[in-house]
């Protein structure tokens, strides 16, 4: 965080991304922040998913990130698949102790929550929870988890009017 700017205009965190970004939010204090289908309750992933997880990341080829990703560029699967090869499978090992509920008590800046449809991350009672705790919470129809390359428009579309 010492690296970053305090104040910035817009700060986006995706997945992991969202959950750092909600932790550093009180101190970065951007004027807007959005999560794109954030990482809040990664403690709460079962273990057959983690493990599941584990052999995606482990096994990937551009095969197999197309197949599950049909509607990304050729960009976006070689970053996929350079993210992968630089992913520290020890993190799912640390997931075991993981805390369990990141879910931010309350909204430090004005916040969009940008859901999957489904989201990796978060079910319908927990985005009820977090509108109760003063974010703003949006779902990309159809998107998957990386809803940025799943689908740039809808992800540019449930910004319109907030941003």
């Amino acid at each position: 965080m010492e690296n970053l700017p305090a104040g910035a205009d817009l700060a986006i965190g995706h997945s992991l991304g969202g959950l750092a970004l909600s932790l550093a939010a009180a101190r970065l204090r951007p004027a807007r922040a959005v999560y794109s289908d954030p990482g809040f309750l990664l403690g709460n992933v079962p273990a057959g998913a983690q493990q599941a997880m584990r052999r995606m990341v482990a096994t990937a080829t551009e095969e197999s990130v197309r197949a599950m990703n049909p509607r990304w560029s050729d960009a976006d699967v070689a970053a996929e698949l350079a993210g992968f090869a630089l992913f520290d499978p020890e993190f799912f090992t640390a997931l075991e102790t993981f805390e369990p509920d990141y879910l931010p008590a309350s909204a430090v800046v004005p916040s969009l929550v940008q859901l999957a449809d489904p989201s990796l991350c978060l079910t319908a009672d927990d985005a009820a929870r977090l509108k109760e705790r003063g974010f703003e919470v949006r779902t990309v129809a159809g998107a998957g988890h990386c809803i940025h390359r799943d689908d740039l428009a809808g992800f540019l579309d449930s910004l319109d009017g907030w941003i």
